[in-house]
């Protein structure tokens, strides 16, 4: 591949619903470009894209790649994204070095919640973006539905610069708005032919919200429109160019991936008015001078590129991909690595096609590419030299909710399922493995839970270890809500030595559930000697780590050693800690043992209109709603505090019941007591874990 400089590099991310086209818009792009001899599809696994097993197998992008193509002496970098709301990791990786967007939507299936989603994006990174209709040679597509709903979503700011001709159901050709001439598709020649009569309507309807966006770019053009005057078609290019860039107009083109129609002028359009890096703005920070560092996408200036996603497969190896934000890397550079604090030496520089690897000698300032083999980068690094050490802002990833608990069932696989989970989280930012020791398991956190299963299945096919997903343990703890007032005499005769210890004891709940236990004494007269108080407080210790009513952990206990008595022969520490661990036992269920669970503070953002239904779901759920925020565009964000236990599954019936609009989060508030019926089956549910150790 050759090599571009910065004016004739466009980077573009392909956003959307899951399903929309995407992949297969590559495929097109890629035919088109010479990439490839003949289409691939996704139904048979061999899209240039989706090049991963399970997305061969499950039919569906799971994460994003990198296909550069060439086209008219400029070099496009398509980052064709994940669909799926598990994926949104990928997204925001793509969209962290996109220049611009193309948000695909389906003809069919008309404007979706990923589309929405996709717009969300483009608004919260400023990103310019095309709207791109697939599927128009389907019979039920409707470009004119999705232009209508997208107009009524917002505004005047959509722009059609091509739209559909249908002859008997068929899609035929396409009218330039811009230009206002019609082609026609022959074989796989366009030509040029009349605008048919039954398209004039839609022209002038396009053409006057066209003109009126063209109008608002000057004062000079909107004095010239209100007087009834023309725009010529290079006039109306240029204003174009600007208001894309600014986001103040998106425009909507149409064609057919199967087909491989309308591919070609949305390639041309993306060279037009898509902005190469040489116009945007960058900034980092020089670690040597303290200042700010003014990259700029400038090749002049000391090199420096940062690290926006990892691939790490047994396959294809590491690559490191990278956005170059200044400067020019070559092949044998020696870079240095900021968060690592390591030198390392690119040995080749790649660009990725899919999983192609093809060499190139070296990237300018704003180019997409790959090193491969860096032992120490990960996904948000930064990479310069050491003479000019920069270091670049990282971006944003949304942080996982869902929770699995997993467990390896073969014992010598747990290593290798550590290193393999440790590699694919390099990979996916999303992905989180917490040892949870207090419940005494592993977790898997991501952003749902078909995520996750795809996780399990790549461990087996790709690492080949298995681990088995479950409901994760719900970490509750145990306390008492009233005082008690035992005794226990621990005595064995056994030959020679006894053993003999023997407490009173009083419980009360110590008032602070941060807090195990306290300990304290009142012994009077020496009715157990002061040497045996350190063996009362360490049976006290060792039982608060498993509770005796389900054999979770103790919690806000007050133990008093009050009286109790000692042979001079048989005591010991062991039979003064044995008695205090049975006394405990005995004290804690006389002193009304109850359950307490954790609250987490949740926060659901969702459109105004199903804010009903999430109140009601969340209070069947045991949830006490605190309240309702407008969050601007249409959305609120409802705050309740929930039993932590309620939360299970919950994004999954959330995308259910908001169609994939809501987002939620929560954090830990505090323990409160778990209602009586909840109690008694959890204790029914641990009476083995009980029984276990008290035989211990």
């Amino acid at each position: 591949m050759n090599v571009y400089t910065t004016d004739k590099v466009r980077n573009v991310v392909l956003l959307g619903h899951g399903g929309a086209g995407k992949t297969s818009l590559v495929e097109s792009m890629a035919y088109l470009a010479g990439i490839t001899s003949r289409m691939g599809k996704i139904e048979d696994g061999n899209t240039v894209s989706d090049f991963g097993k399970e997305e061969q197998k499950r039919k569906i992008s799971i994460s994003t790649s990198v296909i550069p193509i060439e086209w008219e002496g400029t070099k496009i970098n398509i980052l064709d994204t994940p669909g799926y709301f598990d994926f949104i990791g990928e997204v925001e990786e793509a969209v962290s070095v996109a220049d611009a967007a193309v948000i695909v939507v389906s003809g069919k299936s008309g404007v979706e919640a990923g589309t929405e989603k996709a717009w969300e994006i483009c608004e919260k990174y400023n990103l310019p973006r095309m709207i791109y209709v697939t599927g128009m040679d389907a019979d039920n597509a409707s470009f004119k539905n999705v232009v209508e709903k997208l107009t009524e979503m917002y505004g005047k700011k959509i722009a059609p610069f091509h739209f559909p001709i249908r002859e008997n159901e068929k899609f035929v050709g396409y009218v330039n708005v811009v230009s206002e001439t019609a082609n026609r598709w022959k074989d796989k020649e366009v030509v040029e032919c009349d605008i048919p009569d039954y398209s004039m309507e839609n022209l002038g309807i396009y053409r006057d919200s066209l003109m009126e966006a063209v109008a608002e770019t000057s004062e000079e053009f909107m004095d010239r429109y209100f007087s009834g005057d023309s725009f010529s078609e290079n006039e109306i290019r240029a204003a174009l160019r600007t208001n894309v860039d600014d986001g103040s107009i998106v425009p909507i083109s149409m064609g057919s991936n199967i087909l491989c129609q309308g591919t070609y002028a949305l390639l041309d359009d993306i060279v037009k008015y898509f902005p190469s890096p040489e116009n945007l703005k960058i900034a980092g920070f020089n670690m040597k001078t303290n200042d700010v560092f003014e990259a700029n996408y400038d090749f002049s200036k000391a090199k420096s590129a940062y690290v926006f996603k990892t691939i790490v497969d047994p396959f294809i190896g590491k690559y490191s991909l990278i956005k170059v934000c200044s400067g020019v890397f070559k092949a044998d550079d020696v870079i240095y690595n900021k968060d690592k604090d390591i030198e390392e030496k690119v040995s080749k520089l790649y660009v990725l096609q899919g999983s192609k690897p093809i060499e190139v000698p070296e990237l300018h300032a704003g180019d997409i590419g790959a090193i491969a083999k860096l032992t120490a980068a990960r996904t948000g690094n930064t990479l310069s030299t050491k003479a000019t050490t920069i270091e670049y802002g990282k971006f944003q990833i949304s942080k996982p909710y869902t929770a699995l608990r997993y467990k390896v069932p073969n014992k010598a696989d747990i290593d290798k399922v550590a290193q393999a989970l440790q590699k694919l989280s390099h990979e996916d930012q999303t992905l989180k493995i917490v040892n949870d020791v207090e419940n005494r398991q592993m977790l898997l956190y991501g952003i749902g839970e078909q995520q996750l299963e795809i996780i399990q299945s790549r461990l087996a096919s790709e690492y080949k270890c298995e681990i088995e997903l479950s409901k994760p343990k719900i970490a509750f703890k145990e306390t008492i809500r009233k005082k008690s007032d035992v005794e226990y005499k621990y005595k064995k005769q056994s030959g020679g030595h006894g053993q003999y210890g023997h407490v009173k004891m009083r419980f009360e709940p110590s008032g602070d559930l941060e807090t195990p236990y306290v300990f304290e004494q009142e012994v009077v007269g020496g009715a157990v000697p002061k040497n045996y108080f350190p063996a009362v407080e360490k049976g006290i210790q060792e039982s608060v780590i498993k509770g005796p009513l389900a054999a979770y952990p103790v919690v806000g206990v007050k133990g008093i050693l009050y009286d109790g008595s000692y042979h001079a022969v048989d005591s010991s520490e062991m039979a003064f800690k044995t008695a205090a661990i049975q006394a405990f036992k005995k004290g804690v269920m006389e002193a009304g043992p109850v359950l307490l669970e954790p609250i987490v503070n949740l926060k659901v953002t969702v459109p105004d209109r199903y804010t009903g239904d999430i109140m009601g779901d969340l209070n069947k759920r045991r949830g006490r709603v605190l309240g309702m925020n407008p969050v601007g565009n249409g959305k609120q964000v409802i705050e309740a505090d929930i039993p932590m236990m309620e939360l299970t599954g919950y994004c999954t019936v959330l995308r259910s019941m908001t169609g994939g609009r809501g987002d939620y989060e929560y954090e830990f508030a505090r323990y409160e007591q778990t209602p009586s019926d909840i109690q008694a089956a959890e204790v029914a549910a641990r009476a083995n874990k009980v029984a276990e150790n008290s035989e211990e």
